[in-house]
C-alpha cells in the first residue's frame, strides 16, 4: 500500500494565539517531548472545523506523525519553533497542488489530560495568513469569548496558533508486508476464482506453498537458536551462581592467620594456695 509523508515544516513559533494568549517556549519544548500517537493522535482539520461526516468538506484531511522542536532566528530573533511531519490523505495532496490551504495554524491543549504539559492536539489548514488575519486576532484578543475562533474549540482552554506558511513537499512510500504476509497473500490470490486452474497457475501455488514451507522452517530454525543461546546463557548464570555459593562458603570458614590467636588454655593442678 503506497501512502505519502511530508518533510518537516513548520507549524508554529512561540508568540501570540488568535485568542490573544502566548505560546510560551516551554509549551514548543512539552509538544515536542510529549507527542505520540499511541496516546493521542492530532488530525488535520480544515480552518479547525471538525466534521461528523465523513464526505463532508470539513473531514479530517491526515494526521500528524512527528513533531520535534528547533531553534529559528526571525526578524535577528532567536525564537523557538515547533516543526511537524505530517500524513496526508488524497484530498489534501490534491488541495496543496492546486495551491489551496497552503498555511498551516496548531491546535494548542496547554493542560493536556491533566498532565499539566502542554500537548498538540490538532493541526489546520488554512488560506488565512496571520498577517491577513491580523484585524481577526486584535479583535479576538480584545474579546476572547466572543472569538470567531471559540466554536471551532475541543475546550474553552485550548488556543490555535498564528497561521504560518507551511512549506508542504510530499514524497511517496510504501509500506511492505513481511514476507509471510506477503507469500499467504500470493496463495490466496492465485487461489481466487472459480475457474478451472491452468499447469502453469498450480505451479505458481506449489512454489509459493514451498516457499511458505520454507519461510516457516527459518522461523523455527532462528527461534530453536535463540533458544539454545537462551538455555546457554541460562546454564553459565546457574554456574556463576554455584561458584559463587561455593567461594563464599569457602571464605566463611577459611581460617586468617593474619589474627592474633588467643593461648590454649591449659587449667591448673588444683591446689589453692595461701601466702601466711
Amino acid at each position: 500500500m503506497k501512502k505519502f509523508r511530508s518533510n518537516w515544516f513548520r507549524v508554529a513559533v512561540e508568540g501570540a494565539t488568535t485568542d490573544g494568549r502566548q505560546i510560551e517556549r516551554s509549551w514548543i519544548e512539552d509538544m515536542a517531548a510529549t507527542y505520540d500517537r499511541a496516546k493521542y493522535g492530532a488530525r488535520i482539520w480544515m480552518e479547525h472545523f471538525r466534521s461528523v461526516l465523513a464526505d463532508s468538506p470539513f473531514k479530517a484531511y491526515g494526521d500528524v506523525l512527528a513533531v520535534k522542536a528547533e531553534e529559528v532566528e526571525i526578524d535577528g530573533e532567536k525564537r523557538l519553533a515547533l516543526f511537524a511531519q505530517i500524513e496526508p490523505t488524497d484530498a489534501l495532496i490534491a488541495l496543496n497542488k492546486a495551491k489551496q490551504k497552503i498555511y498551516t495554524s496548531i491546535e494548542v491543549d496547554p493542560k493536556f489530560a491533566g498532565t499539566g504539559k502542554a500537548y498538540l492536539s490538532g493541526l489546520a489548514v488554512t488560506d488565512s495568513p496571520a498577517s491577513i488575519g491580523t484585524e481577526a486576532l486584535q479583535f479576538s484578543a480584545k474579546n476572547p469569548t466572543a472569538s470567531p475562533f471559540a466554536g471551532r474549540k475541543q475546550n474553552p482552554d485550548c488556543l490555535f496558533s498564528e497561521a504560518v506558511e507551511a512549506n508542504l513537499e510530499f514524497e511517496e512510500v510504501e509500506d511492505k508486508p513481511g514476507i509471510g504476509a506477503a507469500l499467504f497473500a500470493r496463495v490466496q490470490e492465485l487461489l481466487k476464482g472459480g475457474k478451472e486452474k491452468t499447469d502453469g497457475e498450480f505451479a505458481q501455488v506449489g512454489q509459493a506453498v514451498e516457499a511458505i514451507a520454507e519461510h516457516v522452517k527459518q522461523q523455527a530454525e532462528a527461534f530453536a537458536v535463540e533458544q539454545q543461546t537462551t538455555a546457554a546463557l541460562r546454564a553459565e548464570l546457574n554456574q556463576v551462581k554455584a561458584d559463587f555459593t561455593e567461594l563464599k562458603t569457602r571464605l566463611g570458614t577459611t581460617q586468617d592467620h593474619k589474627q592474633t590467636q588467643r593461648p590454649t588454655a591449659t587449667g591448673s593442678n588444683g591446689r589453692i594456695e595461701t601466702d601466711c
